[in-house]
């Protein structure tokens, strides 16, 4: 058994009712029918876990070159975690069954249209990643004890088409995390204490 996947599933069963949280929902701008979509929020287990990232391909026409959790769309007949988990195997090679699923986050209107369920789960410390060069331009670990401070989450304002809208940046050794994913991790951060996570 993991001492930490314990400690996340007490932290994160605890603080359910914070919600979204740290997120902003824009339903009220999409103006395509919905789609539903899921990320896996893969912490490794280790005495300073991480959690992995993803940047995806300049090549792509939605989001080039920003940072991402691994996650898509759901196909028909699957739920959150169940696509959470293909698309990791799909853009990492990160084998279903090595995932610990603690839970699912609440899900939120994207600006672009998706219904986005944050899934998270523990992965072994030592797993092979194995990012597929069509989906995945690189991929890396950004320590918890970092991205979870909200000390180093700096709110910013952008221009999503014609409105100007406030997002969350974190910036971890020249990676730049912002927007969908900077929020995820922010409402990640008021449901789980970092200093309870880390080993001793």
């Amino acid at each position: 058994m993991s001492a930490l996947f314990d400690r996340l599933s007490k932290l994160f069963g605890e603080t359910e009712h914070i919600g979204i949280e740290g997120i902003r929902d824009d339903s009220a701008w999409v103006t395509r029918q919905p789609r539903d979509a899921a990320v896996l929020m893969a912490v490794t287990d280790r005495k300073e876990p991480g959690l992995l990232l993803t940047h995806r391909p300049k090549t792509m026409a939605a989001h080039p070159g920003q940072v991402s959790f691994p996650g898509g769309k759901l196909e028909e007949g699957e739920d959150a975690i169940t696509a959470a988990l293909r698309e990791a195997e799909e853009e990492l090679a990160i084998p279903q069954t090595t995932v610990r699923v603690v839970g699912t986050a609440q899900h939120f209107m994207t600006g672009t249209g998706f219904n986005l369920t944050p899934v998270l789960g523990l992965v072994p410390h030592d797993l092979q990643i194995t990012p597929d060069p069509r989906e995945v331009d690189g991929w890396f670990e950004a320590p918890l004890r970092y991205v979870l401070d909200r000390r180093n989450h700096v709110q910013k304002m952008g221009q999503f088409g014609p409105l100007e809208l406030p997002y969350t940046e974190i910036v971890w050794e020249g990676h730049r995390i912002w927007g969908i994913t900077a929020g995820i991790i922010a409402n990640l951060s008021h449901r789980l204490v970092w200093e309870e996570l880390i080993g001793d």
